[in-house]
């Protein structure tokens, strides 16, 4: 594995200065030589000449939160990634590579969970190189392996956790966002290290059922809605019966004997927990008659 090691560039501004002065030297030379006669003096001076305006090539600029990679005939040599002027071998390839921080957001998934419930799943990716030899040399196109990778990653987190949870304690995809999105880092991480690729960020920001069963889940939600806000209703009118059988008692309004309480348990059930309001029902007789 090709790994990163820092390379420590020439100033680029002192480079130029010696560059041109000997640019400068050897074009006076070469008009001294010519005037002299001397045309062998000359070839040197203009061979002088032509050698630095090839080594200012070797001058290049890196910006902040960039770097450069250079190699030399097919031989890695080093990164640049202090930011400003420099010179290297003019033979050398430089490479430029960013260092900032980018994001981007998967395609929109159709993946089975782990129910086996078709569901529609994307997310958001942060990320930026860290290692610039091995996202230069140890993939073919780091960003689309970025790409790709991030898509797979998700594939499996959503196989791996059902879209709802149906037990107590259970993770789900809807529920827990934050280790859905710990355990998507952590994928993450793990494929995109070869790569010199830092994740500093992943989350969920599309999820849905697909739509072939979007209706029925639907209906399925509104019934465990229902059903829970029932469970709610009885909850609370069982504690009020409680509380109001007590307070007859408490203050001696009414003896009541064990009939006489299921009867009004009854109705004052039939009154909490029904949708319509209550009809009054007036008893002339006794309950007995």
């Amino acid at each position: 594995m090709v790994r990163e090691r820092p390379l420590r560039a020439a100033n680029g501004f002192v480079a130029l200065l010696v560059l041109l002065a000997v640019a400068v030297f050897s074009g006076s030379r070469l008009l001294n030589a010519l005037q002299a006669g001397a045309p062998l003096g000359g070839i040197l001076w203009i061979l002088l000449g032509v050698l630095a305006f090839i080594c200012l090539s070797g001058l290049f600029v890196v910006n902040p939160n960039d770097a450069r990679v250079l190699t030399l005939f097919g031989k890695y040599i080093g990164t640049v990634k202090e930011a400003g002027f420099f010179f290297a071998n003019p033979f050398a390839v430089r490479r430029r590579i960013s260092l900032r921080v980018r994001n981007f957001e998967t395609a929109k998934l159709k993946v089975n969970d782990a129910h086996s419930n078709p569901i529609e799943i994307a997310a958001i990716v942060v990320w930026k190189v860290v290692e610039t030899a091995e996202a230069m040399f140890e993939v073919d196109n780091y960003e689309e392996y970025v790409r790709m990778q991030s898509e797979s990653a998700l594939r499996a987190l959503a196989s791996s956790y059902p879209y709802d949870a149906h037990e107590a304690g259970a993770v789900a995809l809807s529920t827990h966002t934050a280790e859905v999105s710990k355990a998507l880092l952590e994928a993450l991480h793990e494929r995109l290290a070869k790569a010199g690729v830092e994740v500093t960020e992943s989350r969920i920001s599309h999820l849905a059922y697909a739509p072939e069963i979007a209706s029925a889940m639907l209906q399925r939600q509104q019934a465990s809605a229902i059903v829970a806000a029932r469970y709610k209703i009885v909850e609370g009118a069982v504690g009020m019966v409680e509380n109001a059988l007590e307070l007859l008692s408490q203050k001696g309004v009414v003896q009541l004997d064990e009939e006489r309480k299921a009867a009004m348990v009854s109705n004052l059930l039939v009154v909490l927990c029904g949708e319509r309001a209550a009809q009054p029902v007036l008893n002339t007789g006794t309950l007995y008659a």
